[in-house]
């Protein structure tokens, strides 16, 4: 065995240095077992060798060389393990003789040895061969350690690779709020006055979990106080960079505090309002440190008078005291820092501005569905105001009043916020550069908003394409004169000139053309009107608790109407009322006979079978025509190749999205109901959509948040409010200017 370390690394060439020497280690450790009388007993080779196996494969070796090497081990420790097996039949196992009865009552006067590690903070957390042992390994370390051996090894081969990492870090994590958020962002008295709260990162790669390289050699830059928009096409890595940086695993620096809304909060009995400041784990921290300082300097007060004036316990009280009331002194400086006594009124006005009246601000979390309690998380990071504030596409669960809202509300923001989104009117409201993530790289589009970074990476494209074009033409007119005059005596000198100055022409990457996504609807045959007509329809789950009241609208074949309001308005209800899937209490609903209706769900993914692919499911949903017809379809909607064949269940969002539209075409609409068609599509599949919708001869509903569909498609805007829906006298921009000024009236946006 004294050649193991040799042996693992002819196995495994490409073998991390970490990984080589835990292989090593571990095989001279099953090694020592078979000559150890106790554990000789319990080792199994095969077994032993079936997880250095696995190890060595997850490093990147190849199956023959391991095989090779596994068999040779496993032939040496079985001979070994049968001798040292031998051995015990003759000489009886040592290891169950009794201990002097005296070594056992000194053991009995010492500290019991689970209490002692418990002091060190150890735990029973390593599992082998059955046996507990104690660790005292420090997790956050090993934790970093193995993202470097994972980070490597990926890197190394630049493919999916499955690392097996430490058995102490598989443990379910069950670390708290609070935990994770000083974790991130520790609480330090001065330690940040006067130091920049830029980022800069140099020249950093980016992994996802699977090993796939998304960033290579790229820096990241973000100026304190600008706001950045952060885009690129569906899959391309935007919500990984956003939690490398939550995560500090991307190297920002400590002073820095980060703050990232990803995923809604967990639901209890906490209130709204209170969750929002609970939030400011910093404030929390500091107000209950105030009142233990305030509760012990009580505590000495009393203290002090047991004991006469100048003695040394009096001393040592007057000293306490003086260390606490600098601490104390320390504390109430951060709190006035951060307007803690003005925190509940700040808090209340984020949240009502975000669509929570005064009455749902007291009612527990848990009262709340999932978009309402996404609405908490946003409304929580806004509340903590961090020094770097990661948004993931945040309008995706929020109307168009709140949406506005935020975005007037981040317009005044002081710090630095990084915003993946792709509406584009949120962005131009808030964006002051953006960042487009693409092939392993980010480019800067500083000063831009959406619009503008659009026309100037039109115009930049064509730069390089035209830089391109020249090059490939001139590198042609020199390789053509080489090729021509290589072997002229003549010319020969000429022909080196061109040949040295071909060599030092800069290498040019062709620019990469934007795939072209284009959605077709097929136009319906005309209907005579009426068409579609509510006339005053009353509808509310209870009669107690109506929730519209006398709506009356008139659908032809060539309306563009969009629904506006709050969450929890009615619009969804109105769209179902419409579907004939609610009754009204009251009022009358007539449609024409031949009428028929295409319907995109916001929820669409629950009516997929996501086991199959998109041609079988829809084949089977709307039967009667071949797999070639039905691919053909998803191809007119951007699901070209393979992608029609796979499992749905690989599509990302946008994907499934784009299956949804072709089904919905299947039956030839004469109108088309939508409830928020633009989540989870990308820039492309948006105005393919929006081009599409525009070109469709029937009439459309739509519910949307997106201001930019709307504005394009959409020539009336109705709004659900105070329990009826009535048509609103302005287009989609005259509605935000009243959502803004109805804020404005009650004092929730904030001003500077």
């Amino acid at each position: 065995m004294s050649n193991i370390s040799l042996q693992v690394r002819q196995a495994v060439p490409s073998i991390d240095p970490i990984v080589a020497d835990y292989t090593v280690g571990y095989i001279q450790h099953v090694s020592a077992s078979t000559e150890d009388s106790v554990a000789s007993q319990q080792v199994n080779i095969p077994e032993e060798m079936d997880f250095v196996k696995d190890l060595l494969m997850n490093a990147g070796g190849q199956l023959d060389k391991i095989d090779k090497l596994i068999s040779s081990l496993s032939t040496t420790l079985t001979t070994k393990l049968q001798e040292n097996m031998a051995k015990l039949e003759l000489t009886g196992d040592t290891s169950k003789r009794l201990l002097d009865i005296n070594v056992l009552q000194q053991n009995n006067a010492k500290r019991d040895i689970n209490s002692s590690l418990a002091l060190l903070s150890a735990s029973n957390d390593i599992e082998h061969t059955g046996r507990k042992m104690e660790s005292r390994v420090d997790k956050k370390k090993l934790e970093k350690q193995e993202r470097k051996i994972a980070k490597k090894v990926a890197k190394r081969n630049n493919k999916f690779v499955q690392y097996e990492a430490s058995k102490l870090l598989n443990e379910s994590k069950t670390e708290d709020y609070d935990s994770y958020f000083l974790e991130i962002n520790p609480l330090d008295f001065g330690s940040s006055a006067g130091k920049s709260k830029d980022i800069k990162l140099e020249n950093f790669d980016l992994y996802v979990g699977d090993g796939q390289r998304i960033l290579s050699e790229a820096s990241l830059t973000l100026a304190y106080g600008r706001r950045y928009g952060l885009v690129g096409q569906n899959g391309i890595g935007k919500s990984t960079l956003l939690r490398a940086l939550s995560r500090r695993e991307l190297n920002v620096p400590k002073h820095i505090t980060i703050l990232h809304v990803e995923q809604e909060i967990r639901g209890d009995d906490t209130p709204a309002l209170q969750s929002v400041l609970d939030a400011d784990v910093w404030r929390k921290t500091l107000i209950k440190e105030e009142q233990k300082i305030n509760e012990r300097i009580t505590e000495i007060e009393k203290l002090r008078a047991e004991f006469e004036e100048g003695s040394s316990e009096v001393k040592k009280l007057d000293l306490e005291r003086e260390d606490l009331d600098t601490h104390l002194q320390e504390v109430n400086e951060k709190l006035n820092e951060m307007e803690s006594d003005k925190a509940e009124s700040k808090a209340a006005a984020i949240l009502f501005g975000l669509g929570f009246t005064k009455e749902t601000q007291n009612l527990p979390t848990k009262s709340f569905s999932g978009g309402w309690r996404m609405r908490l998380s946003l409304a929580r990071a806004l509340f903590c105001e961090p020094d770097l504030l990661l948004l993931d596409e945040p309008s995706n669960m929020l109307d168009v009043p709140s949406i506005t809202y935020l975005a007037k509300y981040l317009q005044t923001y002081e710090s630095t916020v990084l915003v993946v989104s792709h509406d584009r009117a949120f962005l131009n409201d808030i964006a002051t550069d953006i960042i487009h993530q693409h092939s392993e790289r980010l480019d800067y589009y500083r000063g831009a908003d959406f619009d503008s970074f659009y026309s100037t990476r039109e115009e930049r494209i064509k730069n390089q394409r035209r830089e391109y074009e020249n090059q490939m033409a001139y590198r042609k007119h020199l390789q053509e004169f080489i090729d021509k005059f290589r072997y002229n005596a003549a010319k020969s000198s000429e022909a080196q000139s061109r040949i040295k100055k071909l060599e030092k022409l800069p290498l040019l990457e062709a620019p990469e053309d934007d795939k072209v996504v284009t959605f077709k609807f097929p136009d319906p045959e005309k209907l005579s009107p009426p068409i579609l007509r509510l006339q005053g329809v009353t509808f509310g789950y209870t009669p107690d608790k109506i929730l519209l009241r006398n709506v009356d609208m008139d659908v032809q074949m060539d309306s563009r109407i969009a629904f506006c309001g709050g969450n929890g308005t009615g619009k969804t209800t109105l769209l179902k009322l419409i579907l004939d899937q609610f009754q009204p209490l009251d009022g009358l609903i007539t449609r024409n006979g031949r009428l028929r209706i295409g319907y995109f769900a916001q929820h669409h993914v629950d009516s997929m079978d996501l086991t199959t692919s998109a041609v079988s499911w829809m084949s089977t949903a709307f039967p009667g025509k071949s797999d070639e017809e039905y691919r053909r379809h998803l191809g007119s909607f951007g699901i070209t190749g393979t992608l029609g064949l796979q499992k749905m269940e690989l599509l990302s969002g946008g994907q499934k999205s784009r299956v949804a539209f072709a089904a919905l075409c299947l039956a030839q609409p004469h109108i088309l109901i939508m409830d928020e068609p633009s989540n989870h599509l990308d820039t492309q599949g948006l105005d393919a959509l929006a081009n599409a919708l525009c070109d469709f001869k029937g009439g459309i509903l739509m519910v949307s948040h997106d201001v930019t569909i709307i504005d394009k498609v959409c020539n009336e805007i109705w709004v659900s409010e105070e329990g009826s829906v009535k048509r609103f006298p302005g287009n989609i921009h005259d509605y935000k200017k009243h959502i803004l000024s109805i804020a404005d009236a009650a004092g929730v946006v904030r001003k500077h």
